[in-house]
């Protein structure tokens, strides 16, 4: 049997009872076999408004790797990783990059919240991104996490999802505007790019829940259930990432910091905006789900009545025949039709005419049809 994600969690969360704040300890989907084939991949980008480079550190190069060296040349770095299950390569960078034993801690465990956490030198921000899976009626979810400094940005994907693609695309370009700008506007692209992939899980899920209501409004089984608890479960995990992730959209936004520049505010705001009608739009959804849950169980509930109402009819036809049988089936020597040669007959007309009668009745009231 499948373990649930939340149950792999709570297994490996067990590692760290007892261990002091900040060890650095892999919480996350990637078990330790397949760690072991897995490479995490460490890119860069160092550009700015005239040119752009790009390469794969290895560990030997990134233990050469001097942030100096470019701050003062004017350059910006964006340093990404792909696999965050490497407790010592998590360790070296944050080491490179000065960055807190907590912040380091919250990178490996990949069931974090959203949240902001601002340093003197850098912010740290978590996010969640998500993938649908059709097939399933299920998502798939990375953590993300994002480290802003002055002249830098890092940030740790589990996996290589191609999410950040469309933003790598545009800074490629020749005269790239996004390459004029800090490296604030960059993970406010980032960041815009992680929202702009809610939208389009979100969009899948309100396809999957109108086709299911087009079913369920005919002749729905317990798979057209299934599908609902599925969908429901999938708008619960999209608004336990995206809330969390308003409110740190809105504490950048709102307050004043050395890392995002004014000039990149009202993009940021638009961000928040963006959460704000994925969250409403989620709303709508969930109640849309919930009362397909409710025809649900009034479809089941009414097939069970018309069940029950056939049941009904078949008895109430067998009363009279059974009564009729009954009386003549007493032990009295003077009786009606009992002497008579055609009294079985009669009898058999008796019961057969009273069931005609009846019949006639029942399905003037509609009862012998599947209408309510």
């Amino acid at each position: 049997m499948k373990k649930s994600r939340l149950r792999k969690s709570k297994k490996q969360l067990s590692k760290k009872i007892g261990m002091a704040p900040g060890s650095l300890v892999y919480i996350g989907s990637v078990d330790a076999n397949a760690a072991q084939t897995l490479q995490p991949v460490v890119s860069v980008m160092i550009y700015d408004a005239a040119e752009l480079t790009e390469q794969t550190l290895s560990a030997e190069a990134l233990a050469n790797f001097k942030l100096t060296d470019y701050s003062k040349a004017g350059k910006k770095v964006w340093l990404n990783v792909h696999g965050v299950h490497d407790a010592d390569l998590i360790k070296k960078i944050g080491d490179l990059f000065h960055l807190h034993p907590l912040v380091q801690e919250d990178i490996l465990n990949t069931e974090q919240r959203p949240k902001i956490d601002e340093f003197d030198d850098y912010v740290f921000l978590e996010t969640r991104c998500f993938r649908y899976d059709q097939s399933t009626m299920g998502i798939d979810s990375e953590q993300v996490s994002f480290v802003l400094g002055r002249d830098y940005l890092l940030t740790f994907q589990e996996r290589a999802t191609g999410n950040f693609e469309p933003v790598r695309t545009r800074m490629r370009a020749s005269r790239a505007h996004i390459r004029e700008l800090g490296v604030d506007y960059l993970a406010y692209a980032l960041l815009d790019s992680v929202v702009d992939k809610y939208f389009s899980v979100l969009e899948s899920v309100g396809d999957a829940s109108e086709a299911l209501e087009e079913v369920l409004l005919h002749k729905p089984t317990n798979t057209e259930l299934h599908a609902i608890h599925q969908l429901k479960h999938v708008s619960i995990e999209l608004r336990r990432a995206v809330w969390p992730l308003r409110e740190v959209i809105n504490t950048l936004s709102r307050n004043e910091n050395d890392f995002f520049k004014p000039t990149t505010m009202p993009y940021l705001r638009d961000v928040y905006d963006h959460t704000v009608s994925f969250i409403e739009s989620l709303e709508s959804i969930r109640d849309a789900l919930s009362g397909m849950m409710d025809i649900y169980m009034a479809s089941v509930s009414q097939r069970v009545n018309l069940e029950v109402r056939a049941l009904t009819v078949v008895a109430m036809l067998f009363m009279p025949a059974t009564l009729i049988a009954g009386i003549f089936g007493m032990n009295f020597h003077e009786m009606p039709w009992l002497a008579d040669k055609d009294g079985f007959w009669w009898a058999m007309g008796l019961m057969l005419g009273i069931a005609l009668v009846m019949l006639t009745i029942f399905w003037r009231r509609q009862w012998l049809t599947s209408q309510t």
